[in-house]
């Protein structure tokens, strides 16, 4: 890693409570949707991607993990609450 990434307190709201966000340096490039799309939605109004669905099994969290290492801005987090 290039030792940037995401900051959780500067995650969006629309996040679902749980370890995976996306935080405010997102630039919307369908990424994360499309590598995990049960899990990252898009806020149509805010033009950016967050976390809808946290993952409930290892299976789960691999995809949103393949989501988070393609994102090229390293928005996503995995140390949320």
């Amino acid at each position: 890693m290039s030792g940037l990434m995401a900051d959780k307190d500067m995650k969006y709201a629309d996040n679902a409570a749980g370890k995976f966000y996306v935080d405010e340096s997102c630039i919307d490039c369908d990424a994360c949707r499309d590598l995990a799309p049960r899990f990252f939605k898009r806020n149509d109004e805010g033009g950016f991607s967050y976390v809808y669905r946290q993952p409930e099994n290892d299976e789960e969290s691999q995809s949103c993990q393949e989501a988070l290492e393609g994102c090229p801005v390293e928005a996503i987090g995995d140390d949320g609450d």
